[in-house]
């Protein structure tokens, strides 16, 4: 029994995709910035040949060297399995996740890192309530990475802790639609939490990933890393379970006596050692399943007498 997939909201409109912005490579940049210096040394010696220049010529100056200084904010170093989303002056411009070192040709950009390397998150031990209305703990280990650096930045304020709060909540959610265990009657046949637990992952991995679909958030995986019944009645199903135990050791031990008196009496008449009456094996299987089926030791009485 496959659980259905969780529905995403149609009308959840993301306004932000990743866009890839085009660079040039970091040392050619460092080339032209330097190509710079031997130009305002040229200035400063033709203003110094024709003063008549020397207005236009030291407002180029003064530009240069303010071109000069902003290009060492057009460098970016991306390092792998990192991104970078631009702004300028507030707005997106694009994404640039290749590794390298990278040059812009708009120094006015505003830089933006962000990692795109696997994480693990582990929730906090959480009390809910399963279908049967029994109180647990459960706690679950969801591996998730960004995969589109827009999302994360622009559509969530806090990315990080969007995954923890909508982790947590699916969580709930889940947990909620299960029983523990298969203890009542109308919970045989279905999913239990505590022994159907790849359906479950499969499910909560759909859940948690459709809840941080918005984020540009992919989810690897999501297991739970924690089940068991909250204190005030862990004593009780400890018993419940017990007996269980219990009612199905006894169940084998009467079905293996009841096949070894069938033996027993099989034999005895085959070999002809003795012949019984209706009462005298009533006598003997009751003897018998008292011997097999006793939790102690029996102790043997003799008798000399007739059967």
């Amino acid at each position: 029994m496959q659980p259905a997939p969780v529905p995403t909201n149609p009308h959840d409109e993301v306004m932000f995709k990743d866009v890839s912005i085009s660079t040039l490579n970091g040392f050619l940049g460092l080339a032209i910035q330097w190509l710079v210096v031997p130009a305002l040394i040229l200035l400063l010696a033709i203003t110094y040949v024709h003063p008549i220049t020397a207005i236009f010529g030291g407002l180029l100056q003064l530009a240069l060297a303010i071109l000069w200084f902003l290009m060492f904010n057009s460098y970016l170093v991306i390092s792998p399995n990192e991104g970078a989303a631009m702004q300028f002056f507030g707005k997106y411009k694009g994404t640039v996740d290749k590794q390298g070192f990278h040059f812009f040709i708009n120094p006015l950009y505003e830089k933006q890192k962000i990692s795109l390397r696997i994480r693990n998150f582990e929730s906090a031990k959480l009390k809910v309530n399963d279908v049967n209305a029994n109180p647990i703990e459960i706690a679950a280990v969801v591996v998730w990475k960004v995969v589109d650096t827009a999302e994360a930045l622009f559509e969530v304020d806090n990315y990080q802790n969007y995954v923890q709060i909508q982790s947590e909540a699916a969580l709930r959610a889940m947990a909620t639609k299960y029983p523990y265990d298969i203890i009542e009657d109308k919970d045989i046949g279905g999913i239990a939490l505590s022994s159907h637990q790849e359906v479950i992952a499969q499910e909560l991995q759909i859940s948690v990933e459709a809840r941080l679909k918005r984020a540009g958030i992919q989810v690897l995986e999501a297991r739970i890393s924690h089940l068991a019944y909250s204190q005030e009645i862990a004593q009780a199903m400890l018993r419940r379970q017990q007996a269980s135990a219990v009612v199905a050791a006894r169940s084998e031990i009467v079905k293996g006596a009841v096949g070894m008196v069938e033996m027993a009496l099989e034999q005895l008449s085959e070999k002809n050692i003795i012949e019984l009456n209706e009462e005298k094996k009533a006598t003997m299987v009751s003897n018998l399943l008292v011997v097999l089926c006793s939790e102690t030791d029996t102790t043997p009485v003799v008798n000399t007498g007739s059967l």
